[in-house]
């Protein structure tokens, strides 16, 4: 109805573009305005002046020479001058919202990533079976030491108990002497040793001199082992 009476009217924070007969005339300001067509007026079309944002990818090349690419939200507006400026716009601030490397850059990255937690979770493994082992060889160690100190005192309590048998024997029965009493033990000893794998159902083999020149020298080695750990405790 407007362009019927030849007027226009040009919204607030926007301009409108006047031609005549298709050449620029001029920029019409916000409010209203005549426009005779009779004579070869027209718009061509109106621009806002409010702040827009364009959003764009570009893709760009670092100082290491990798390709990045970049997304820039680019805020501008049209400026309000009369006859323009070189290009009619204005760019009122760039925003850099996300670099993202090339495919092939971030796969190596990924891999370089990999790599390093992988080379991390070795050296982890590598600690830790390093602590198994010691408290391994730690624990064999005071094992063996507290089976050494057992048997250690394990023959010193045999050492004590055959002495005392000898002692309380020589006084029981007179004209007997310690060599006597120790010989008749350690026989004892070695027939109930005897007796003992023999009835045992799941007892090894034991393959040993027998006999009575044999139970005399067995007897003579245990009772020589015998007083040398003695002597050794002493």
């Amino acid at each position: 109805m407007g362009n019927l009476f030849c007027c226009v009217q040009v919204d607030q924070s926007t301009v409108a573009i006047k031609e005549r007969f298709g050449k620029f005339d001029e920029v019409l300001e916000p409010g209203c305005h005549c426009l005779p067509w009779c004579i070869g007026s027209q718009l061509a079309g109106h621009l806002t002046l409010r702040l827009q944002q364009l959003d764009v990818r570009c893709e760009t090349k670092t100082k290491d020479n990798v390709f990045v690419n970049v997304v820039a939200s680019i805020q501008y507006r049209a400026l309000a001058e009369k006859a323009m400026s070189a290009y009619g716009y204005e760019i009122v601030q760039t925003l850099i919202v996300d670099i993202e490397p090339d495919e092939h850059v971030k796969r190596a990255m990924n891999e370089i990533n990999a790599a390093a937690r992988m080379r991390v979770a070795a050296n982890e493994k590598a600690e830790a079976e390093k602590i198994i082992q010691i408290k391994r060889a730690e624990g064999e160690a005071e094992s063996k030491y507290l089976s050494g100190v057992g048997i250690a005192r394990q023959r010193q309590a045999i050492v004590d108990g055959l002495r005392d048998s000898v002692l309380g024997f020589s006084v029981n029965v007179p004209g007997t002497t310690a060599k006597d009493v120790l010989d008749m033990v350690l026989i004892t000893q070695y027939f109930d040793t005897m007796k003992e794998i023999g009835a045992a159902s799941k007892s090894s083999s034991v393959f040993i001199p027998h006999g009575p020149g044999a139970v005399r020298d067995i007897a003579t080695q245990i009772r020589d082992g015998l007083l040398q750990a003695s002597h050794h405790h002493e």
